[in-house]
């Protein structure tokens, strides 16, 4: 019958991806032997290359030769690969999930578990942070009341995964048993099996693919993974050649149903989304690079308790979980802020920009001691901004609501053609936390900006607190025109960021 079939069929596809993983397994540890001798016999030869010459007495000068071949032998095995992104994909949402801004309106109020009060919040605090009418939100959601069960998440996580993975894999033409590393990023949500078990069964990954689950790090989580990625790949040069990290949140289970006001913000914010990156190890890796991984820096700032405990998931007095966020996000974020970027914009910037920033700061300094003895006091001379614009082309910034976008783009120096695309995603599909990075990286390229040699600052600040930051540059040529046309900013790019009603031109 058709299920002895379908069993047949399944046997004989685990028996092939079997025979696949194991060949590609022995490729591996092939190469790594061969790699491994060859390395050994250029030591001998150089050895026995510096005994001849002073065995024969020949020139003093011969004896450079084989100390610079040795020394550039050694110097090439402990060097470390550059990491590269072979491509990424991100999910449109099928539009039957698609949630208007009154519709959500008149959702919370038939919902029956909300208070006048909450509902007048959450209806300010919608309409202000500037969202549009075509985001997304998981099917369990849509229901009245929203179920917000265990399995409700598993099915989103499905509803996610799959399709973003499937078009990954697709577009790359790197088949899954050529996965050696996957990382998956998801605050809220942490099944067993775990959520790359979830992924490995799907796609029948190797026995020896190495996983990893990231859960409570919030929007910078994304970068975070890459992090991890990139250590896996320069550890096992030569054995992983691939590393995939997939990054979305699971709203279904982050929904709240109680009235404490600073728990209801998570159901303003965030929305459905889901994006999946292929790094590779360029050393080893067969397939082309789009960008080449320039710098990546973490900071944390959790020894501080006022930071750690300003984004909390906790229960409220009726026995409710959410997610608190208290007071003083913006000074928090300004220290966190502050510890992070001069590491990295010393990491990043060109050194004409390091000079002309650091005589800047020496100035203001003498303007600021020469203005406290006039007045006496406190002198309010504006500090000194470096130009993150020597160092990056395009950048990618946190979704946070397109008020707390543009003000921290004027805090790093920055305008709103630097701030559009983190606009244009935040209006079109919402905070898809950590997942929002790839789909502003889709913004740029679906309007044909990101050209060969121009650099990409993705920029992530999230629970903990902590921020990310990872810098790209493409080296890969400018694809054609048709390129623009798929994916989720095909048919609406052009139409992003919108101007509200009455805003002044930008």
């Amino acid at each position: 019958g058709k299920s002895s079939v379908s069993k047949t069929f399944k046997r004989s596809r685990d028996k092939q991806a079997g025979r696949t993983d194991m060949e590609m397994a022995h490729r591996d540890h092939l190469l790594a032997a061969v790699h491994g001798v060859l390395g050994v016999a250029v030591l001998i030869l150089c050895l026995v290359a510096e005994l001849s010459v002073l065995v024969f007495r020949r020139h003093a000068a011969l004896y450079l030769l084989p100390v610079c071949a040795m020394m550039t032998h050694l110097w090439r095995s402990g060097r470390r690969a550059d990491i590269g992104l072979v491509d990424f994909a991100y999910l449109k949402p099928p539009r039957r999930l698609r949630v208007t801004i009154p519709g959500l309106l008149e959702h919370l109020r038939l919902i029956g578990c909300f208070d006048d009060g909450s509902v007048e919040f959450m209806s300010r605090v919608v309409e202000d942070s500037g969202m549009g009418d075509e985001t997304y939100f998981p099917p369990a959601l849509h229901y009245l009341p929203p179920s917000a069960t265990h399995a409700d998440a598993v099915q989103e996580a499905g509803m996610l995964f799959f399709p973003t993975l499937d078009e990954l894999f697709a577009k790359t033409g790197v088949p899954p048993s050529a996965v050696g590393a996957l990382v998956v990023n998801c605050s809220g949500f942490g099944p067993a099996p775990s959520l790359t078990a979830i992924i490995a069964n799907r796609y029948r990954m190797p026995s020896d693919v190495k996983t990893f689950n990231l859960s409570g790090m919030g929007c910078a989580a994304g970068i975070v993974g890459v992090d991890v990625a990139r250590g896996v790949l320069r550890a096992h040069v030569g054995a992983v050649d691939y590393a995939v990290v997939v990054s979305a949140e699971i709203v279904t289970i982050g929904w709240y149903r109680g009235r404490d006001r600073s728990k209801l913000l998570l159901n303003c914010f965030f929305r459905t989304g889901c994006a999946a990156a292929l790094l590779s190890n360029t050393a080893s890796a067969a397939a082309p690079v789009k960008y080449r991984l320039v710098a990546l820096k973490r900071t944390t700032i959790a020894a501080d308790d006022c930071g750690y405990n300003l984004a909390v998931r906790e229960e409220d007095d009726e026995g409710i979980t959410g997610f608190t966020i208290g007071r003083g996000l913006g000074r928090v974020f300004r220290d966190l802020l502050r510890a992070h970027l001069p590491g990295f914009g010393a990491s990043i910037l060109p050194w004409h920009e390091k000079l002309r920033y650091a005589a800047a700061l020496v100035r203001f300094r003498r303007r600021r001691r020469s203005s406290k003895k006039v007045q006496g006091g406190e002198g309010r001379v504006e500090a000194p901004k470096p130009n993150f614009l020597a160092a990056a082309s395009h950048f990618c910034l946190p979704s946070s609501g397109m008020p707390n976008i543009r003000r921290l783009a004027e805090g790093l120096g920055l305008g709103e053609r630097e701030a559009e695309a983190a606009l244009a995603t935040f209006q079109r599909f919402g905070n898809q936390s950590a997942s929002s990075l790839w789909y502003q990286l889709g913004y740029h390229e679906a309007r044909g900006r990101v050209r060969r040699g121009d650099r990409v600052w993705q920029l992530g600040i999230g629970s903990g607190p902590k921020a990310s930051s990872a810098l790209w540059e493409r080296v890969a040529a400018y694809g054609d025109a048709a390129a623009a046309d798929e994916g989720p900013w095909g048919d609406c790019v052009l139409r992003y960021p919108a101007r509200a009603p009455g805003a002044p031109l930008a």
